[in-house]
């Protein structure tokens, strides 16, 4: 058994968590650091938001936190088990572990249950199904620990299953190789092949949703590699990519680019052969107006800009922002 003490974990205890564990403690309900927040821990960084399960239901939850005048807010999470309560000027998200009962591809109708393992099953992959007890106890079901530290990304049990369960799993899948895979290729052949076979399923997922985890593949690494696989497994057509996308002109700017922070549609555009192309990734993905605009602006003026040779190579650059 795994124990965590680093100054990252110390760092949660805030006098908001001392309050709520005591909560749950006096009620003898389990509380636990979930999913992402634990994969950050466990890597040495501080994580951004943190979710909390509990063996708690939610009607219990809204019992303890009304009694101790805790005020909760935004009940929308409540039927999936979501309770959000906020004290000490800090809000905490803290969700009833739960199994998934029917799964259409997109939504999932759950019931509550005590039993952790059943729900890390649910969670989709290896390195998000962890947990961590307040006492820094690691509780890892699916071998997620050893994962990490490999830097490999797998889903938890049948990618296919998992898949099924919510296409936007196999974006998510990208999205976490990008950020945690050392190499670009290094992808178990049945979970590519499981991708490929689930790939239309994507078709049925909303713009918004996708163009949120494209985003941030496009500003991780392996990008140039990871959206030649989007080719290869016959992904891009269904998330308002081009069929032919430039992926030579994609491959040189994804060079470039190395540590200049630009923007995802920047990137992206450099797949793109005209206009059309923006605006069709816009009537699938609704991108923001701003977005599609910069589009639209790199496509127009790059070719004229970068024929920029000769002894004064910026000099198009100077003249066109001057015009």
């Amino acid at each position: 058994a795994m124990k965590l003490q680093s100054p990252q974990f110390q760092a949660l205890f805030t006098p908001g968590l001392r309050s709520v564990a005591e909560l749950f403690e006096k009620k003898n309900y389990e509380l636990r650091v979930a999913g992402g927040a634990v994969r950050d821990l466990l890597s040495g960084m501080t994580p951004q938001d943190i979710d909390f399960a509990t063996t708690a239901t939610p009607a219990e939850m809204k019992e303890m936190f009304t009694s101790a005048g805790i005020r909760l807010i935004n009940n929308k999470g409540e039927k999936h088990g979501t309770i959000t309560a906020r004290v000490h000027e800090q809000n905490f998200e803290i969700t009833t572990l739960r199994i998934d009962v029917v799964t259409d591809g997109r939504h999932a109708e759950v019931e509550f249950t005590t039993d952790w393992e059943k729900d890390a099953e649910r969670r989709d992959l290896t390195v998000n199904s962890m947990f961590l007890g307040l006492d820094g106890m690691l509780y890892d079901f699916f071998n997620g620990y050893e994962d990490l530290k490999n830097k490999k990304i797998r889903f938890v049990g049948k990618a296919s299953e998992r898949i099924q369960e919510d296409y936007l799993r196999i974006l998510r899948y990208f999205r976490f190789y990008g950020r945690i895979a050392e190499k670009p290729g290094d992808h178990d052949p049945s979970t590519l092949q499981a991708i490929k076979e689930n790939a239309k399923g994507l078709a049925g997922i909303s713009g918004e949703r996708i163009w949120v985890e494209l985003k941030k593949i496009l500003l991780g690494n392996h990008v140039n590699h990871l959206v030649r696989l989007m080719y290869e497994l016959d992904i891009a057509q269904y998330i308002g990519l081009p069929l032919d996308g430039n992926l030579e002109e994609f491959d040189r700017v994804t060079k470039n680019i190395q540590n200049l922070c630009p923007k995802p549609m920047t990137v992206l555009t450099s797949l793109f052969r005209g206009k059309d192309d923006v605006t069709n990734l816009d009537l699938r993905l609704k991108i923001s107006k701003d977005e599609k605009n910069l589009g639209l602006f790199l496509v127009k003026h790059r070719q004229e800009l970068t024929k920029a040779g000769g002894p004064e190579p910026l000099r198009p650059y100077q003249d066109f922002i001057m015009d």
